[in-house]
């Protein structure tokens, strides 16, 4: 009788150890980062805690990554094949969390440390049904006029938008506009929209006002978007502004 022994593969278990060391913190990373928003949302942590999640989980992605690299090194050198594109895997799906984190740090030295964007600066639309809610909130109710020279210079472009249609037909194109970006609406009147934003990661809610003006060229636009929370928006309230504006204009020219 003859014993067939199956020869030991070329750097044992270190390959596929390491491999699986590197998925098992990639996982957890995403854990971390991707469960930091709900958990804000559901008021199971702080704002504070929940970035300091997404901090140690940005951090775990960068330890799977360096992971991953060694025991890419490992398995090329002993040819192995599986552990190796594991790892090649690892280091790419760790890129591609850490890469939006590094992106929004980016954009918030490239913005105006702000939150609060309209089109007037000289007399922005007011928050009237919104007012209440927006005391219950940490950022201001009124426009912060230490906010006008930062916004000139960062966002030099954006103002009102005149559209030569009625006002009714703009308001009503203004409200069906709002309902389908999902915004919740506090109230819609003669001459005025309120509505909410909410974000899908943290529920962060951003504040809108719309104020319709009838001018001899049809209606003007002003628009305002406030932050609740935060010193700097990222330029998120600038991008809903203008890009509302933009679909308000394509919507009632077509």
């Amino acid at each position: 009788m003859s014993l067939t022994f199956k020869p030991r593969p070329r750097g044992g278990r270190w390959p596929v150890a390491l491999a699986w060391l590197a998925v098992l913190l990639l996982v957890i990373s995403a854990l971390l980062m991707g469960g930091a928003g709900p958990a804000y949302r559901l008021e199971w942590l702080s704002l504070g805690q929940s970035f300091s999640l997404l901090h140690r989980g940005a951090l775990l992605a960068v330890g799977a990554a360096f992971v991953a690299v060694v025991a890419l090194l490992i398995a090329g050198a002993c040819r192995r094949g599986k552990p190796a594109l594991a790892s090649l895997l690892v280091i790419a799906a760790a890129v591609a969390i850490v890469a939006p984190p590094l992106q929004m740090r980016e954009l918030a030295r490239s913005v105006p440390p702000i939150h609060d964007i309209t089109t007037d600066l000289a007399d922005p639309p007011a928050f009237v049904a919104l007012a209440e809610a927006r005391r219950a909130a940490p950022n201001a109710l009124d426009y912060p006029r230490a906010f006008a020279e930062a916004q000139r210079s960062g966002y030099p472009n954006l103002g009102p938008l005149t559209i030569a249609r009625p006002l009714p037909e703009v308001r009503d194109a203004a409200a069906a506009l709002a309902r389908a970006r999902g915004w919740s609406i506090a109230v819609v009147s003669e001459r005025r929209l309120e509505a909410v934003a909410t974000t899908r990661w943290f529920g962060f809610e951003d504040d809108i006002v719309i104020r319709l003006t009838p001018s001899a060229a049809g209606t003007r636009v002003d628009m305002r978007s406030a932050s609740r929370l935060g010193r700097s928006d990222l330029g998120t309230n600038a991008a809903r502004i203008q890009t509302f504006l933009e679909d308000l204009a394509a919507r009632l020219s077509a």
